[in-house]
């Protein structure tokens, strides 16, 4: 299964898993909505996507109950869909990845899968991620990759169920998963359905992939794209979106 090759295609659509309520964040709205450096934090995601002109379209996955994404600003554009997402995250993701399916001439567009509360994202990052659209051209095969940063800390893994040392995980080879992520629309498609079906636990895109025997490619990535999921991620996204070029 790992050897299908993918072609190329002019335009990459872009899905934003939005539907979270942000239990962790502490806060009487979703993290998505909080707001840094005069914009909530789904602003500043969508706009690094829409600044590419690769990206022509972003399809924006929304809790049932969502009554804010509607009146920001960015929802008027013309390139973003709204769709309803599900339970969990791949349960929205898949909800976008069908509706995208049912429109006939993007079934063999690349769909690039973004965390909306990822608003550090450079363009040089997505760059070298769009690039992997490019392989079917150059004659490689490819399913796809991430954007993902080489762990640089010691790892320690606790004993199942306590917060006691239980041994130190060699951190070579690893690597943190970060967003975007990219591959096929049908393949992740069938790949996150199948995973689904069959009550895998998947926390991001590439494992549906794995689960399913595709090897999806690392792309070194910023350590700064960072996911805005505690309190204090709030000041460090501000810090590194004011310093943003």
């Amino acid at each position: 299964m790992n050897n299908l090759l993918f072609h190329s295609c002019a335009d990459v659509i872009a899905l934003i898993p939005a539907a979270g309520i942000g239990s962790r964040m502490s806060s009487d709205c979703p993290k998505q909505y909080l707001s840094i450096v005069g914009k909530t934090v789904i602003e500043h995601t969508l706009a690094a996507l829409l600044d590419h002109p690769r990206i022509q379209r972003v399809v924006v996955v929304l809790n049932p109950v969502d009554t804010q994404f509607q009146f920001l600003e960015v929802a008027s554009d013309p390139r973003i869909t709204t769709v309803t997402g599900g339970e969990q995250r791949a349960d929205s993701v898949l909800a976008g990845l069908n509706y995208l399916a049912h429109l006939a001439e993007h079934n063999h567009y690349w769909v690039l899968v973004h965390d909306a509360a990822r608003p550090c994202l450079h363009r040089d990052d997505l760059e070298r991620l769009l690039q992997l659209t490019e392989s079917g051209e150059q004659g490689n095969m490819t399913c796809g990759g991430i954007l993902a940063s080489p762990v640089r800390d010691t790892m320690k893994r606790s004993r199942t169920g306590q917060e006691i040392i239980d041994h130190t995980v060699e951190r070579q080879d690893l690597w943190h998963a970060l967003t975007p992520q990219l591959f096929p629309l049908m393949l992740l498609r069938d790949c996150l359905s199948k995973a689904l079906s069959q009550h895998v636990n998947i926390t991001d895109e590439a494992s549906a992939l794995e689960y399913c025997g595709y090897q999806p490619i690392l792309v070194n990535g910023r350590s700064d794209n960072i996911k805005v999921t505690l309190p204090e991620d709030l000041a460090l996204a501000e810090f590194y979106l004011s310093r943003k070029k």
